[in-house]
């Protein structure tokens, strides 16, 4: 098979426009889900900032549950918005 200057293969097939409009409609798909997990995320990190409580357990649950909140939000790209 001949090669051409990219790592592509010269005689590989071009992308038909329905197979292109798939493609392009799961890239929304995962967007509006990665859109909706951050959403989801931000609003548990709210959630948790807002309580207070005088008990060390719960407090050190609370402050548990915000970096593993926050470890989520920055593998989705997330950065803190003040």
């Amino acid at each position: 098979m001949a090669r051409g200057w990219g790592k592509e293969d010269v005689d590989a097939p071009e992308p038909t426009p329905a197979a292109k409009l798939v493609t392009a409609a799961e890239q929304q798909r995962t967007d509006r889900e990665k859109k909706r997990r951050l959403q989801e995320l931000e609003l548990q990190r709210e959630r948790v900032l807002s309580e207070r409580t005088s008990s060390p357990h719960r407090r050190s649950a609370l402050e548990a549950a915000l970096l593993e909140i926050e470890r989520e939000l920055a593998e989705l790209g997330w950065a803190i918005h003040i």
